[in-house]
C-alpha cells in the first residue's frame, strides 16, 4: 500500500522525480504533444517552411478558426502540436520577448535567442509546484541577421533542439521518416513546401487547402509569408494530394444512402 501511495505521488508532483529519475508530469505533456495533429518544419538554403495540419473535428467548424500557425516577429513563425491553448500563451510570450528586444536593443532578436527564451520559460513549469508542464511542443523558424536560416523544436521538459527538418505531433515517425529519406541541404523553398506537403501526404491520403496551413521566411528579405489557399491548391494539385472526383462522387453517394 505504501509503495503504491509513493507512485501516485511520482505520478501527480511536478517537483518528485521518481527513483529511476523521471519526471512523469513531463511524459504526459509529451503525450499530448504525441496525440496533436502534426505540424512540420524544412530548412533549406532559401529559407525555412513551416507546415501544419488542422483538420476540424466537424464539417461545421470554421477552418480558419483553428490557430496552429504564428507569425511571433517579422523574421520568426511558430507551428505547434498538442494543445493549441498552451502554445498560444506560448506564442505571446515569445512575441514579447521578441518586442522587448527590438525596444532595448533596436534590432530583431536572433531565433536561437528567442527559442532560449521561450524553453528557459517552458522550463519554470517543470519545477514550480501548483503549475504542470506546456502539453505542446513548438516550431520556431527564422532567419538571423546574417541570413542564416534556422528551425528549433522546443521540448515540453524545457529543451531546445536544432534540426534541418522535423515534424512533431500525431504520426511523428512516420513524416520524420520520410523526411530523413528524401532532405538535401540544397532545397530551396519551394522545394521544401513540396517536400513537407508529400510528408504530410504518407500519413493523410488527401489533403485541402483548408486542412493545412503553410508559411515560409525568405532568407533573403527575412520575412514571414502565409501561403494563400489558391498558392496551397496547386502545390496540392502538382503531386495529387487533392480529393479526385471519384472521392467525391463515392462522398455524395454514401450521404444518399443515408
Amino acid at each position: 500500500m505504501r509503495g503504491q501511495n509513493q507512485q501516485q505521488a511520482y505520478d501527480r508532483g511536478i517537483t518528485i522525480f521518481s527513483p529511476d529519475g523521471r519526471l512523469y508530469q513531463v511524459e504526459y505533456a509529451r503525450e499530448a504533444v504525441r496525440r496533436g495533429t502534426p505540424s512540420i518544419g524544412v530548412r533549406t538554403a532559401g529559407g525555412v517552411v513551416l507546415l501544419v495540419d488542422k483538420r476540424v473535428s466537424s464539417s461545421l467548424m470554421e477552418a480558419a478558426s483553428v490557430e496552429k500557425l504564428h507569425k511571433a516577429d517579422g523574421h520568426v513563425g511558430i507551428a505547434s502540436a498538442g494543445h493549441v491553448a498552451d502554445a498560444r500563451q506560448l506564442v505571446d510570450f515569445a512575441r514579447r520577448a521578441a518586442q522587448v528586444n527590438r525596444l532595448r536593443y533596436g534590432e530583431p532578436i536572433d531565433v536561437e535567442t528567442l527559442t532560449k527564451e521561450v524553453t528557459d520559460h517552458i522550463q519554470q513549469y517543470t519545477q514550480i509546484g501548483g503549475a504542470r508542464p506546456f502539453g505542446v511542443a513548438l516550431l520556431v523558424a527564422g532567419v538571423d541577421r546574417d541570413g542564416e536560416p534556422r528551425l528549433y523544436e522546443t521540448d515540453p521538459s524545457g529543451t531546445p533542439y536544432e534540426w534541418q527538418a522535423i515534424a512533431v505531433g500525431e504520426d511523428r515517425s512516420a513524416i520524420q521518416g520520410y523526411l530523413e529519406d528524401n532532405y538535401r541541404e540544397d532545397l530551396d523553398i519551394g522545394a521544401g513546401v513540396d517536400l513537407a506537403l508529400r510528408a504530410l501526404g504518407e500519413v493523410r491520403d488527401q489533403l485541402t487547402p483548408d486542412g493545412v496551413d503553410v508559411a515560409t521566411v525568405d532568407a533573403e528579405s527575412r520575412s514571414f509569408v502565409a501561403l494563400t489557399d489558391g498558392e496551397l491548391g496547386e502545390y496540392l494539385a502538382d503531386h495529387d494530394l487533392l480529393p479526385g472526383e471519384d472521392d467525391e462522387s463515392a462522398s455524395d453517394a454514401g450521404e444518399g444512402d443515408e
